[in-house]
């Protein structure tokens, strides 16, 4: 079971319980509170069994889709991920921003940026990992979170990111105090791209706000590189 469907389950769990306290004076019928229990409960088993975890996604997407202040949020984070991929020459094969675009495409989770990462599978399979390949990597995972702490001062998102980078490190199997050291190392290095290529990533933003391709994205950070550097 995702982390997502677990938050939701026990927030609603707290809800109905309450409600149950609370029932006899505001006349809720006892039957109310267990057959919501009973719903949840079959909605979690569903996540997991059918679903891979993305039906607490999707109902967390579905609150949040009211909020322009939430959209605008993720905007920032994945135009992050996706300019410091593309500076770092991470080919970017697509990238969804709500968990119903990344659920229509078959994806886990709530969207974001897909990258091709054959190469550091590859290394990663063999034990040969270049230090080269794993500062990419970490830099352009950190970046959503610095995007966003640039733009609104403070970062909401970037939790997916550290696990993946958790998972890698801990594949890896490298001291948990190394990996801290490299997750602030590789933030700083994002902020550095991000602010060196500003134009770049405000033309990126507005992009993905229409759905562009991600060829016309591409196409778009490199004219306003060009245009930076003029």
């Amino acid at each position: 079971m995702s982390q997502t469907t677990l938050n939701v389950v026990a927030i609603s769990i707290f809800t109905v319980v309450m409600a149950s306290l609370l029932g006899p004076l505001l006349n809720i019928p006892p039957a109310i509170p267990a057959v919501a229990i009973a719903g949840m409960l079959g909605f979690a088993t569903l996540d997991t069994l059918s679903l891979q975890g993305r039906g607490g996604a999707l109902l967390i997407d579905s609150l949040a889709r009211f909020s322009p202040q939430h959209r605008a949020r993720v905007m920032h984070h994945e135009a992050g991920h996706f300019l410091t991929a593309h500076l770092l020459n991470i080919p970017v094969t697509g990238y969804t921003l709500t968990a119903w675009e990344a659920f229509r495409q078959g994806q886990p989770g709530r969207g974001g940026v897909s990258f091709d990462c054959q190469e550091l599978d590859a290394e990663v399979e063999t034990g040969q990992l270049s230090g080269q390949l794993l500062d990419r990597f970490c830099t352009v995972w950190m970046a959503g979170a610095v995007a966003e702490a640039l733009v609104y001062g403070q970062a909401e998102g970037g939790a997916d990111d550290r696990q993946k980078f958790g998972l890698l490190w801990s594949q890896l199997q490298r001291p948990a105090s190394e990996g801290e050291l490299k997750q602030r190392w590789s933030a700083l290095q994002a902020k550095t791209l991000l602010q060196e290529n500003w134009t770049a990533y405000e033309a990126l933003v507005e992009a993905l706000q229409r759905r562009a391709s991600v060829a016309e994205c591409r196409a778009l950070i490199e004219q306003n590189r060009e245009t930076s550097s003029a």
